[in-house]
């Protein structure tokens, strides 16, 4: 099967920037969409961003115009890049793929947005 891996996240300030990557452990492996979901404490998983795999997007409203869903089909990788950053934006970031009726998750990696 493949394994998705991101990173990138941390703690940074409000207003501030971060970029998330998402990489799957097998190039080949070909997902019809991938997107970013985030989980704050107490709080269920939501959609952040997807992207299909002729290139459209779809943006949860809270992000739009702030954050960027970008993939790289030929390294089979997925990008977030949030900018102006706000502490609702606080949860654990998950990669998503997906592919006929399977679903592929990664393990997560925290954003904090704190002053």
């Amino acid at each position: 099967q493949v394994q998705l891996v991101e990173s990138g996240g941390g703690l940074v300030q409000p207003g501030e920037s971060l970029r998330l990557s998402c990489a799957a452990t097998r190039s080949s492996f070909n997902f019809a969409s991938m997107g970013w979901y985030r989980q704050a404490p107490g709080q269920q998983r939501e959609l952040v961003a997807t992207i299909n795999s002729i290139g459209n997007r779809v943006y949860a409203d809270s992000v739009k115009d702030r954050f960027t869903i970008l993939r790289d089909t030929v390294k089979n990788a997925l990008y977030l890049q949030m900018n102006s950053l706000k502490p609702e934006d606080t949860g654990v970031y998950y990669c998503n793929g997906r592919r006929f009726s399977d679903i592929f998750w990664g393990q997560g990696t925290q954003v904090t947005v704190s002053s």
